[in-house]
């Protein structure tokens, strides 16, 4: 009897272990499939290319610790029909998400990240559309925020608008983003972007940021070549000193209504204190924004004594330092042109 009874004590306990082990297997599971709140709350970005499989999917995904098994991952998305399902782009996840929402936000697209990509040179008549169409905002809250009197204040921005402070980067941004939150992001690279070696140089020479900003959006909407931006920087700067105007096209592109490809000698008369064919010295503030190659051109132009330049077709610039030189360049570009128009015209078949 003492053996029988030894007997159902020992199945007794491996029936509580066993229970145990099947509960903690239970938990464990719960925990693998239902998420459990991640201890860092980091943020993962993953990745789901167009065409991509659910194994890819679900391997970038562990890849990234939002789930913890792909294979367990791939056979859920099996069970409920959804591999097939899965809509490409970024998403963001916390770490460990639950597997039924990760799944969820593959299926119906929510999570998805929003690509903003700020070209260097943009001004606000191109970033407002881009934010409206890309994250589903309305005007109106991108002009609200771009004229913020707070950020205003806290830039030290004399003018009426964030114009060329919203730093050219690109931008991933979760479904949802609101037009403050996008433009607040952007304003923020700006501040990181700034060096404070950037100030230095600055009141070296006795300008303020806004200054050295609006010359650095001059700067960018006039180079297309890497190596000419600080000498497009000095010729307006030795401008400056002269007391000359800069007679910046691009500055009248941004006083008129709608933009132009080239200014005409019509498009010269326009009243606005950004038309630098009228008025002298640096218009109120930048006529975009321009990236940091441009800023730290700005603020170290070249020592040279050119106050003039002129394109040539292939975007780069003659640089010359008296008007003469200026004249001579121009006519020389303008004979080199006809006549490639006129050599492409005869090997025409």
């Amino acid at each position: 009897m003492a053996r029988r009874g030894g007997r159902r004590s020992g199945l007794r306990t491996a029936g509580i272990i066993g229970a145990l082990v099947a509960c903690a297997g239970a938990f464990l599971l719960w925990r693998e499939v239902g998420g459990a709140p991640s201890v860092t709350e980091r943020p993962a970005r993953v990745v789901i290319p167009r065409g991509a499989s659910m194994r890819a999917a679900a391997d970038s995904l562990a890849a990234h610790d939002v789930v913890g098994s792909s294979r367990l991952f791939r056979w859920m998305a099996a069970l409920t029909g959804s591999e097939r399902a899965i809509k490409p782009g970024t998403y963001q996840f916390a770490e460990r998400s639950g597997y039924s929402e990760v799944l969820d936000a593959l299926v119906t697209g929510r999570g998805l990240m929003r690509t903003v990509v700020i070209p260097e040179g943009f001004d606000l008549r191109d970033i407002t559309p881009l934010l409206v169409k890309t994250l589903g905002v309305s005007e109106d809250s991108v002009r609200a925020v771009t004229t913020d009197t707070a950020w205003l204040h806290k830039l030290d921005i004399p003018t009426p608008t964030l114009e060329g402070y919203l730093f050219p980067a690109t931008y991933a941004f979760p479904d949802g983003t609101s037009a403050r939150e996008a433009v607040t992001a952007m304003l923020e690279q700006f501040e990181v972007q700034w060096k404070p070696e950037w100030t230095e140089q600055a009141r070296a020479m006795s300008l303020s940021r806004h200054d050295v900003m609006t010359m650095a959006a001059i700067v960018e909407k006039e180079a297309r070549k890497a190596e000419e931006r600080p000498l497009i920087s000095a010729v307006y700067w030795n401008r400056v000193k002269k007391g000359m105007r800069l007679q910046a096209d691009p500055t009248v592109q941004y006083a008129l209504p709608q933009h132009v490809e080239r200014v005409l000698f019509r498009d010269l008369e326009v009243d606005s204190k950004y038309n630098t064919y009228k008025y002298a010295g640096l218009p109120p503030g930048p006529i975009a924004s321009p990236g940091a190659a441009s800023i730290a051109a700005a603020l170290a132009p070249a020592d040279v004594p050119y106050l003039y330049f002129v394109a040539r077709p292939d975007g780069s610039h003659e640089f010359r330092t008296t008007f003469d030189e200026h004249t001579r360049a121009i006519a020389q570009i303008r004979a080199a042109r006809r006549a490639a128009e006129r050599s492409g015209r005869n090997s025409s078949p």
